[in-house]
């Protein structure tokens, strides 16, 4: 049985004083639930922060935004797997819409960087989704199963195993637009059937979020979905209270 995950992405939003009070407010609500996943991803400045804030909760685990896809290297302003690990992070998103569509990552620095993640033991949570025209054009199979394809092509099946996955519709990010909990089962269920097909059984253990302008008026009826196995949360994740609520869920 996979628990339910609740995964909150800041995005570009809370510093370090934020994020200390953030925690301190969300804590204070929020008990020990053991039988769901909770999942921080700050930005790169205030994971610390974030980690120590945690430290005596051991049931929440904290991952970073993004990371590069070499372990060490004259690139500036970028951020390893191997360092990322090393500050306490345990998780690293890979592939969110942002990052392929406004800073235009490619499937194959995709498929780097997951391999990147699992390589420094990060678990990677692939992020595919369709924009509004492939939407349209009939293509969100299509480029939903490139994604996956692609964005496991350099790991072991093994590896695949125990990373997690978040489909997130381009045109339900940040717009107010949400897939119903209809489209959202349907198309965990293609990328199920994917999984499936490369590791048999073991398939079914790997968790598949849906994210795209969550709130907690839609949490409850989108996880009720079939194949809906969490929530990839942003600005929804930003308030303190907002997001205890939907983490009850």
């Amino acid at each position: 049985m996979r628990r339910p995950v609740f995964a909150a992405n800041w995005k570009m939003h809370h510093g370090p004083s934020d994020a200390r009070a953030f925690l301190r407010s969300f804590l204070a609500h929020y008990a020990r639930r053991p039988d769901r996943q909770l999942l921080f991803f700050p930005p790169a400045i205030s994971l610390t922060t974030v980690i120590d804030s945690l430290k005596e909760r051991q049931d929440i685990r904290v991952g970073v935004q993004n990371i590069h896809w070499e372990d060490k290297g004259a690139f500036t302003g970028e951020l390893s797997a191997p360092m990322a690990r090393d500050a306490g992070a345990t998780m690293a998103l890979v592939g969110h819409s942002e990052r392929r569509h406004v800073f235009g990552e490619t499937d194959e620095e995709t498929a780097s960087k997951v391999a990147a993640a699992v390589r420094a033991g990060l678990t990677p949570m692939l992020c595919v989704g369709e924009k509004l025209e492939e939407r349209e054009r009939g293509e969100t199979e299509l480029v939903v199963l490139r994604q996956l394809r692609a964005g496991i092509a350099k790991v072991e099946p093994h590896a695949i195993g125990t990373m997690m996955l978040a489909y997130e519709p381009v045109w339900a990010i940040g717009t107010g637009k949400t897939a119903t909990p209809a489209d959202a089962s349907a198309i965990h269920a293609v990328i199920r059937r994917e999984l499936k097909a490369i590791l048999g059984e073991k398939a079914t253990g790997i968790p598949i979020c849906y994210g795209g302008s969550v709130n907690r008026g839609n949490a409850q009826t989108l996880l009720e979905a079939s194949d809906v196995d969490g929530l990839l949360v942003g600005g929804a994740s930003l308030d303190a209270e907002g997001w205890s609520s939907i983490v009850r869920t």
